[in-house]
């Protein structure tokens, strides 16, 4: 069975394939996602319902800047993973280990979309940690 991964081995695509192609479209996905909730969080605070009395205690606008920047570089990272590069996947699995961690403290403002991000970022670890020996031997076959 051949991929299109394979199939475009003229084009460029020979080192990128299976779960590194899948954890680079889910970086750029939340990392765009992470930078409206930094906007919608900057624009307009009373957007999002804070809980009282919680460990974390930062101004919204704060968490948008965080959520905004951390967005962006989330999504220049998911573009370098297009590229097949072992430090792209290193810094890959940093960085949604990072968004991990702020979209957990993002919970008391909107619980749900924390959630979901969460769970995004630790399929895209998964999928990186699969390693590229494993997705060219799944090429072979």
């Amino acid at each position: 069975m051949t991929t299109q991964s394979a199939r475009m081995s003229g084009g460029g695509w020979s080192a990128v394939s299976g779960w590194t192609m899948f954890a680079a479209i889910m970086m750029i996905f939340s990392g765009i996602m992470a930078v409206f909730e930094g906007i919608a969080a900057i624009a307009k605070d009373d957007v999002f319902v804070s809980t009282r009395n919680f460990t974390f205690q930062w101004s919204l606008t704060g968490w948008g800047w965080l959520h905004l920047i951390l967005g962006i570089v989330v999504v220049l990272a998911g573009i370098a993973l297009f590229s097949g590069a072992t430090w792209a996947r290193v810094v890959g699995i940093a960085l949604a280990g990072l968004s991990m961690l702020a979209n957990f403290t993002w919970l008391p403002w909107y619980p749900f979309w924390a959630i979901v991000l969460i769970i995004i970022d630790g399929f895209v670890i998964w999928a990186l940690c699969v390693g590229p020996s494993r997705d060219r031997e799944a090429l072979r076959v």
